[in-house]
């Protein structure tokens, strides 16, 4: 735990995880969970710990913002690669109708954005590849006989 002791959120994500606070309820008047506190702390080993405890990596807090955007405020790529990896949905919108990768790109992280626009165009592929199978349609082929074929009098031609 003293790893926890490097800033205000950090803090708080201690005393949380040391009172027992369940991963999903929002500890604070500004609805942050402890998933959001790990991802806007950059902590990459906390995050994973309160995923894998089952945190819901898609909570909104009152700004509108889930872990994904907090991660992309604080340019932690690391936490990013864990939220994607995990499902995070990468389009959600921010009361400010931003995304994380819109915060990665104005709080001066273009590392982390190229990331995101690059699984936003992964996913946008894999989207339409998806729906053009389910759109199509198989085409019912005759069956064709080789070897003989039968003669207008019923008998067959070797």
């Amino acid at each position: 735990m003293q790893l926890l002791d490097c800033n205000p959120e950090v803090d708080s994500l201690r005393h949380l995880l040391e009172a027992g606070a369940s991963v999903n309820a929002p500890p604070d008047p500004c609805e942050q969970s402890p998933v959001h506190l790990a991802a806007g702390g950059g902590l990459a080993c906390f995050l994973l710990w309160q995923l894998q405890a089952g945190a819901d990596l898609n909570q909104q807090d009152v700004f509108g913002e889930a872990p994904l955007h907090k991660a992309a405020k604080v340019g932690s790529l690391e936490c990013l690669s864990l939220l994607v990896a995990s499902d995070a949905q990468i389009d959600l919108c921010n009361k400010n109708g931003q995304t994380a990768e819109d915060l990665a790109w104005s709080c001066g992280f273009p590392e982390c954005a190229k990331f995101l626009t690059t699984i936003k165009c992964m996913q946008t592929v894999k989207s339409n590849e998806q729906s053009s199978r389910d759109h199509c349609v198989p085409v019912l082929r005759q069956k064709r006989s080789f070897g003989s074929v039968e003669n207008t009098n019923g008998k067959r031609k070797c």
